[in-house]
């Protein structure tokens, strides 16, 4: 045996696998030809991040239109940050986005595929294997530096102008013989295994990456633990074996990562690998004082997905939103083809911003009113509630204690609708919008329109009381408004008080609009009409008579 060979026996001598043993166990996939293989891979550390279900979107979308895979991978190296649940939180905010999973972990115990474990924790003999391989062919060796010799190099280092890391001169253990390390080892003695790099920071790498274009870099020449000394893997080996073996096509992650390319280029040479083709998203970023900046878990609320769902907005309405934002093109497809499913849409990575989308919630908003507008009665019920009951039990217990009420109140200017109201954005905001329709959450506030008098009110809400009907449809409704009007002088028809605005105290609107304030509190409401209809004739004619006593000074509101 060689030196290398001994040393890789005296440094692993529990690996007894060949690389050429996992690649038979993990083939390349039988897809298309330009099927693409994508993947998320977070670390299990906290909530899931609105810059994770961005970038697992984009993965998705980009399996999808090419007709390949996406799958989740658990990047749990870091054993350090790992929170309890992590895996569960990640997991499940993207089965709760709607972000479809074909295989690798899809939930927080349980994982499908032929190419896994989908967990980097638990492919310990495979990274072993491969870092075995590269000792045994002069690629890779032990350091056995301590953390305070590492510290003394790099203030060195730092102190002679020196680009820190472990390269060049500063690779203490770099040309280790074998004799040397099985002193060492013999001893106790902890270790890495570093990559032995062949590269030159004078020499310069050139590649295509898939959203931002070529891009040119000084190449790697540091020697970069692959082994820490527990065993585990740096992410950046991890990276490389688990994208080789999983068959990963395209790797799109973070831009944070492009300063990571040439550690892994080099990675892929020396294993023998095809390397993937990268794309680095952009992240999401966020107006502050006139400036740009990322999005931050430490500054903004909605930097947790979590956020949105207390919030109440529709999982498909932020997805819509983050479909506007990862396509330049998308706002065109969306106009052309208004019903259909948006991962139908062409997927482009060069359609990609470079430098990073801003976060608008007034976008956001309006995406979600336009999802929930086209929605029917039935379905906005039973996502409101399953919301309510979730995060406001107090007013699920409301709406559910008569659901036929509440698919009624649900259903005006929506059901049958030419043109759905878009006034609801989120969940949250339907207790508010609908209020005067619960008694135990309306607060009657009888506030009289400007050009109506205190007289004119109480004339016309009791002369209204006399014909009003509850089964009268919209036009037999607002004709017996207008029937009152020429006897408080105003104008029965809105055309003739604009032509003689002086003739006229005001219109039938204003009325109707007195009328509105009586019923609900409010002057902008959904079709009055249909609210007086779904409250009932008693309900109606209470309401109406209690303006008639605040305005008569009975009773105050």
């Amino acid at each position: 045996m060689t030196d290398n060979e001994l040393l890789a026996e005296l440094l692993l001598p529990d690996i007894k696998h060949t690389p050429e043993y996992f690649e038979e166990k993990f083939p390349p996939r039988e897809l298309k030809e330009g099927a693409r293989v994508t993947r998320v891979a977070p670390s299990p550390t906290g909530y899931l991040h609105l810059g994770t279900l961005f970038t697992a979107l984009v993965n998705r979308i980009c399996a999808t239109s090419s007709g390949g895979v996406f799958y989740t991978r658990i990047e749990d190296t870091d054993k350090k940050r790992e929170i309890k649940g992590g895996i569960e939180n990640i997991i499940d905010g993207l089965n709760r986005f709607g972000i479809e999973i074909d295989e690798g972990f899809i939930s927080g115990n349980e994982e499908k595929g032929n190419y896994g474990p989908y967990q980097q924790s638990h492919r310990a003999e495979i990274y072993k294997t491969y870092a075995k391989m590269l000792i045994k062919k002069g690629l890779a060796y032990p350091c056995f530096c301590t953390a305070e010799e590492l510290e003394e190099v790099r203030k060195e280092q730092e102190k002679n102008k020196i680009r820190t890391g472990y390269h060049g001169e500063y690779a203490k253990h770099r040309n280790i013989t074998y004799s040397e390390a099985k002193e060492l080892v013999e001893k106790g003695l902890p270790f890495v295994i570093r990559l032995r790099s062949g590269g030159n920071e004078e020499n310069r790498i050139r590649f295509e990456d898939a959203i931002k274009g070529k891009i040119e870099m000084p190449e790697n020449d540091e020697d970069f633990v692959l082994l820490k000394s527990d065993g585990i893997p740096t992410y950046h080996f991890a990276h490389a074996v688990d994208d080789h073996l999983m068959r990963t096509t395209h790797v799109l992650r973070g831009d944070e990562w492009i300063s990571s390319v040439p550690k892994h280029i080099e990675l892929f040479k020396v294993l023998g690998f095809k390397p993937p083709k990268y794309g680095h998203i952009s992240p999401i970023m966020k107006l502050d004082n006139g400036s740009k900046r990322k999005i931050s878990k430490r500054k903004d609320p909605e930097a947790a997905v979590h956020f949105f769902i207390e919030e109440g907005y529709e999982p498909c309405s932020v997805i819509e939103y983050l479909m506007t934002i990862a396509a330049s093109d998308y706002e065109d497809f969306r106009r052309a083809e208004k019903g259909a499913d948006y991962r139908t849409f062409k997927f482009n990575l060069k359609r990609m911003s470079v430098s990073g989308a801003l976060f608008d919630e007034n976008k956001l908003n309006d995406v979600s009113k336009m999802m929930i507008a086209a929605m029917d009665s039935s379905a906005v019920y039973e996502k409101l509630t399953a919301w309510a009951k979730e995060f406001d039990k107090e007013y699920y217990d409301i709406l559910t204690a008569s659901p036929e009420f509440t698919r009624k109140m649900l259903a005006i200017d929506r059901d049958g609708a030419k043109k759905p109201r878009k006034d609801i954005a989120k969940w949250s905001e339907v207790k508010d919008y609908y209020r005067y329709f619960f008694n135990s959450l309306y607060t009657p506030s009888f506030e009289l329109p400007e050009n109506i008098e205190k007289q004119d009110a109480i004339t016309f809400l009791s002369e209204y009381k006399k014909v009003y009907d509850e089964n009268d449809d919209r036009q037999a409704w607002f004709d017996k408004i207008k029937l009152i009007c020429p006897t408080l002088s105003f104008a029965a028809e809105t055309k003739d008080y604009k032509a003689n605005p002086e003739k006229y105290k005001g219109s039938a609107g204003d009325l109707s609009t007195l009328l509105r304030i009586a019923i609900t509190s409010r002057r902008n409401t959904p079709d009055l009409c249909s609210i007086m209809a779904v409250l009932g004739r008693d309900e109606d004619i209470k309401r109406i008579d209690d303006m008639i006593k605040y305005l008569s000074g009975e009773i105050n509101g």
